[in-house]
C-alpha cells in the first residue's frame, strides 16, 4: 500500500508544476502516472533551486541560500527524515528511476553560476553553463523516461542544451535587465554589436538581426542532434518527450520569424491553442519524431541559408 506522506508528497509537487510549468506540463500529462509524479517532483525541486537564484535579494542570502539548499538535499537524498514535501517527493523519484545524484547537484552549480558570472566570453563557456542549468535536467528527466541505449545520455543533455538556447534568445532583453547577457562576447564582437545598444534601448539594429540568426541557427543544430533521443526512450515517454520538444521547437521557430523584434518588445511563444494541438497530436500519435525539422531544412537549404523574416542579407 502506498505511503500517504508519499502519496501527498507528489499531489504537492503536482500543483507546482501545474500553476508554473507552462511548457512543460504539456508533456508531463502524457507520462504514466509514476513518471508524471517523477517529472512533477523533479520540477519542483527545480523551482525551488531558480527561486533562489532569482528572486531579488542580496547576493550573500542567495548564496546562503543554495547552500543550505544543497545540504538539505543531500540529507534528504541520504535518507534522513524530513517534512518537506518536496524532498519526500524527489528522494522516492531519485530512488525509483535512480536519477544519479551528481546531476542535482550540478543543476544547483548552475543556479550559483548565476550569482556571480554577469556573461561569458565564448559559446564554450556558454555551453557549460547550459550544461548546468539544462542539459543536467535533461539527464535527469532522462533517467525517468527510461533508456537502454549507451547513446542517450549525450542526447539528452543536447536536447536540454537545445532548450536553454531558445530560452535565452527568448529573454535576451529582460535577462541584459537583470544585469546577465548570455550571448557570448566573441559572438557579439564577431556581428559588431553592443549589448547596451542592441538589448536595452528596445532599437534593435541590421546587426542584431544577424547575431539572433546565427545564435538560433546554432540552437537549430543542437535541436537536430538531441531529437535522436526520441526512439531511445521507453515507447510510453516518447509522445511526453516530443510534445516538450516539439512546443520549445515551436517558440525557435517565432524567434527565427519575429528576428530583431524579439529585441524591440515582440515575445515569442505559443499560444495555449498552439500548445493544445501539439498535446493532441502527441496523445493520438500524429507526429513523425522528426517533425517541425524535416520542414526548416528543407526550407533552409532552398533559400540558401536565410530562414525567416529578419531582413535579407
Amino acid at each position: 500500500m502506498p505511503d500517504p506522506s508519499v502519496v501527498a508528497a507528489y499531489l504537492h509537487c503536482r500543483k507546482i508544476a501545474r500553476s508554473a510549468a507552462r511548457n512543460f506540463y504539456y508533456g508531463f500529462v502524457l507520462l504514466p502516472d509514476a513518471k508524471r509524479d517523477a517529472l512533477c517532483a523533479l520540477y519542483a525541486f527545480m523551482r525551488g533551486v531558480d527561486d533562489i537564484s532569482d528572486e531579488p535579494g542580496a547576493l550573500e542570502e542567495k548564496r546562503a541560500g543554495l547552500r543550505k539548499l544543497r545540504g538539505d538535499m543531500d540529507r534528504a537524498l541520504a535518507g534522513e527524515s524530513t517534512n518537506d514535501p518536496v524532498w519526500i517527493a524527489l528522494r522516492d523519484t531519485v530512488l525509483r528511476f535512480r536519477i544519479p545524484h551528481r546531476y542535482l547537484r550540478d543543476l544547483i552549480s548552475g543556479a550559483e553560476m548565476d550569482l556571480t558570472i554577469s556573461g561569458y566570453e565564448t559559446f564554450e563557456n556558454l555551453r557549460k553553463y547550459c550544461y548546468h542549468v539544462a542539459g543536467a535536467v535533461g539527464l535527469c528527466c532522462l533517467y525517468v523516461f527510461e533508456f537502454t541505449d549507451a547513446q542517450a545520455p549525450e542526447l539528452a543533455e543536447k536536447l536540454g542544451i537545445a532548450f536553454q538556447l531558445t530560452n535565452i534568445l527568448r529573454d535576451v532583453c529582460a535577462d541584459y535587465a537583470m544585469g546577465r547577457t548570455y550571448i557570448p562576447r566573441e559572438d557579439l564582437l564577431k556581428f559588431g554589436c553592443d549589448a547596451e545598444r542592441e538589448f536595452k534601448q528596445g532599437n534593435a539594429s541590421q546587426c542584431a538581426a544577424e547575431l539572433l540568426r546565427f545564435e538560433a541557427e546554432r540552437a537549430w543544430q543542437f535541436y537536430r542532434e538531441g531529437w535522436k533521443l526520441l526512439p531511445l526512450v521507453n515507447a510510453d515517454s516518447r509522445a511526453a518527450l516530443w510534445a516538450m520538444a516539439r512546443i520549445y521547437l515551436g517558440i525557435l521557430e517565432k524567434i527565427d520569424k519575429l528576428g530583431a523584434a524579439v529585441l524591440n518588445g515582440e515575445r515569442a511563444r505559443l499560444s495555449a491553442a498552439q500548445k493544445t494541438w501539439i498535446l493532441l497530436r502527441a496523445r493520438l500519435r500524429w507526429f513523425k519524431e522528426n517533425d517541425g525539422l524535416q520542414e526548416r531544412d528543407r526550407d533552409w537549404r532552398r533559400t540558401g541559408g536565410a530562414v525567416g523574416s529578419h531582413g535579407a542579407r
